[in-house]
Order: structure tokens, then C-alpha cells, then sequence
């Protein structure tokens, strides 16, 4: 299937269509009609590369590359009770290939699996009532890929204290997916059609709270606390696992995991031209992995319709229980992986991004109201780096 990636060039046309076509609003004036709020359109390009490919057993190529784009229209109008109403429509669509997913047939100069391409699309409505202060959200989602096939819905509940200063939000998310059973080659007992593979379900709910409170003009925190329960088929078929006895197995895992993240952030705005944004997070679940992550990013600004934002991610993980490397797990053990995404492992991600927003608009278009460019390079002690370079460019 051909890569899909919007141009600069197609993108400006877009948005140059909209700019022609929509009216501006009266300021002050609560429309009941639907019209256009926002629109943004994000393309990144992301490629790694590493040895310790989960596809054959934890060692071998993980090189990857992806091109994902991100299609996001909000629509606003107001109703009788001067509630807002919000609808949002995204669409976005990815296409990979992968040294190690190619690997799933060991034999095969170029399989099937060497490269795909997912589309997700989702849909959201919030209703404000913004003299209580109070906001009702729904969210409805899906994910399809060749071997995975994903459906969510989500509901949330903000209120606002009296005095506007704190928000406090109950969100309930689930998740509801179908894995197809794509078993490593050496493995199938005979040759199957992809609707011959058959496919297990994997279930998730989460439930999350948070609570924002504005301490002053300069200074605002956030905490955040979620709970994830994911039930059903956990493992990935195709993912290898070598014992100590050279036998190839299918990588097996628990059919429950219970995963509980706990976050903080500060934003702290030093003057006019610096703001000081912080993020940490704990995590653990009951499979015996427990992580730390701390984020800082500083968005400076140079000129008021132009910014630069350093940023610097530090992350550290225990390994699973269940994790062993090449060849290190026996017989005797009832679960079993070597996909190094649960190994004991330190990162760092770190880079930039520049914000440009003339009060003219980009290229003399005012409704074009943004264009941010980011990039960041990410690096394992376990031997894997990767690069990303993403572009979203706003309309208003």
C-alpha cells in the first residue's frame, strides 16, 4: 500500500479553502448555529533502530519506520441554556515497516507482515454549561490494523470551584479489541488464510481522576491518578521466545494485568518570555514492573508570535516478572517473554520545538493561526535509539 503523507502544499490549499469560505464571528456573540472552531493537521516521520527484536526471541533488527498524519475539525455552537456544545472528529492514518515484523516468517525475503498501514478514527461531544462550570464529555473510537482490530468509548465529568481556580475531572475509558492469532511460521501446523487465523479479545477499563488548581498568577499544579484493569489475550502470537533447550515457543503471559500510574504537573511562568513546565510519574502494576518518569520542557519566548521549547524526558523501569532474555527461560516456567519493552531499562528523550503564530496568520492567511515544527531523539541503555520530527499546522 503506497505511504500517505500531507504535504506543506496540500495543506495550505486546505486550509486556504476554509479561509475563503468561512465567515468570522461577531466577537461577544453566542452563535447557536454549528461553525467551525479549530482545525489542526499533524504529520510526523519516526524511524528506530535497535537488536532486540520481541519477533525473533529478543535479539535481531528492530529498525521500524512510520508516517503517521492526524486529521483533527472542532465544531462549536450553543444551545437555548447558553451551553457549549463541542463536536470533534479526528481521522488519522499510519503506515509502517518493520525489519523485525518481516522476521514472523523466517524464510521469506519480503512477507506480508514487512509492512502495514492503521487507521483510527474517533469522534468526541462535550456540553459546557460554563455559568456552573461544569462539562460533560463522550468519546467514541476505533483502531484497525492487518492482525488488530480496536473499539473505545469513554465518559468524563469536569466541575470548577467556585471561584475558577481548581477543575476537577472523573474520566471512565474502555477498550475493546481483537488480536488475530498470527502464529510464528515454524510454529503453524499448516498454511492458513488471514481469515483462517482466528483471534482472541483483549479488554481494557480505566478509570481516572485529576484535579488542576491555579495557586497564583505565575504558578499551577495538576494531579492525576488513573486505574487500568486488562483482562483477555495479553501476549502477541507471532512474538518468539527461546529457551535454554534452542526450542522456539510462542510468547506467554498472564490473561490479567492491573496497572496503576500516578502523576504530577507544575507550570511555573517566569515573566513574560519563560514558562517552566514539569511532569513526573510513577507507575506499577501487578506484573512486577514499576517505573519513573520525569519531564521538564521550557518554552522561551523569543518575539510574542515566536517560541522555542527545549524539552528533556527521563524515564527508568524494573523488569516484569515474566521477562528473561535469548535463551534464558525453561520449561518449567508457566509464563514467559522476551520482548524488551519489559526489561530493566534507563531513557532519555530530549529536543525541540519551534511555535510560530503572526498575528497576520502564515503566508497572509489570518485563519492559519499556527505552525509547530518538534523534534526529538530518544535513546535505551539496551542498545535502541530513535528519531521523530512532527509538523501541525492550526486553523481558526
Amino acid at each position: 500500500m503506497k505511504k500517505i503523507f500531507l504535504t506543506a502544499t496540500a495543506v495550505f490549499a486546505l486550509l486556504h479553502s476554509f479561509a475563503q469560505t468561512t465567515p468570522k464571528d461577531t466577537a461577544g456573540f453566542q452563535s447557536r448555529k454549528l461553525k467551525l472552531e479549530e482545525v489542526n493537521l499533524v504529520s510526523s516521520y519516526y524511524t528506530q533502530n535497535g537488536n532486540n527484536a520481541a519477533v525473533t526471541g529478543g535479539i535481531g533488527s528492530q529498525k521500524l519506520t512510520d508516517i503517521a498524519n492526524v486529521f483533527d475539525v472542532k465544531l462549536v455552537k450553543y444551545d437555548s441554556k447558553s451551553r457549549k456544545h463541542t463536536f470533534g472528529l479526528e481521522v488519522g492514518i499510519d503506515h509502517y515497516t518493520s525489519a523485525s515484523s518481516d522476521k514472523i516468517d523466517l524464510q521469506a525475503n519480503s512477507s506480508a507482515s514487512h509492512a502495514d498501514t492503521r487507521l483510527y478514527p474517533s469522534l468526541s461531544w462535550s456540553i459546557e454549561n460554563e455559568k456552573k462550570g461544569t462539562t460533560l464529555a463522550f468519546g467514541l473510537s476505533s483502531s484497525t490494523e492487518f492482525d488488530y482490530q480496536s473499539f473505545g468509548a469513554n465518559i468524563s465529568f469536569s466541575a470548577k470551584t467556585k471561584d475558577r481556580s481548581g477543575e476537577f475531572t472523573a474520566k471512565l475509558q474502555t477498550y475493546l479489541d481483537q488480536v488475530t492469532l498470527i502464529q510464528p511460521v515454524e510454529l503453524r501446523t499448516n498454511v492458513m488464510g488471514h481469515d483462517q487465523y482466528g483471534s482472541a479479545a483483549r479488554n481494557t477499563f480505566a478509570g481516572s481522576l485529576s484535579y488542576s488548581q491555579i495557586i497564583n498568577d505565575r504558578f499551577q499544579v495538576m494531579f492525576l491518578a488513573d486505574l487500568v484493569q486488562q483482562n483477555g489475550y495479553l501476549s502477541l502470537p507471532f512474538h518468539r521466545v527461546y529457551f535454554k533447550d534452542n526450542s522456539v515457543h510462542q510468547e506467554n503471559l498472564p490473561n490479567s494485568r492491573l496497572k496503576i500510574p500516578l502523576g504530577f504537573r507544575a507550570n511555573y511562568f517566569v515573566g513574560d518570555m519563560f514558562i517552566i513546565k514539569t511532569y513526573y510519574r510513577f507507575y506499577t502494576d501487578n506484573w512486577g514492573l514499576t517505573s519513573h518518569t520525569a519531564d521538564i520542557e521550557v518554552p522561551i519566548k523569543i518575539i510574542p508570535f515566536f517560541s522555542l521549547s527545549p524539552f528533556y524526558r527521563y524515564y527508568t523501569q524494573t523488569a516484569a516478572k515474566y521477562f528473561a532474555p535469548y535463551q534464558t527461560h525453561t520449561a518449567a516456567e508457566q509464563y514467559y517473554n522476551s520482548n524488551y519493552d519489559l526489561a530493566k531499562f534507563n531513557s532519555n528523550f530530549y529536543g525541540a520545538g519551534i511555535r510560530f503564530s503572526p498575528p497576520k496568520g502564515i503566508l497572509g492567511l489570518q485563519r492559519i493561526s499556527m505552525l509547530e515544527l518538534r523534534y526529538g531523539h530518544y535513546t535505551k541503555n539496551i542498545n535502541m535509539s530513535s528519531d521523530i520530527i512532527s509538523l501541525n499546522i492550526k486553523y481558526k
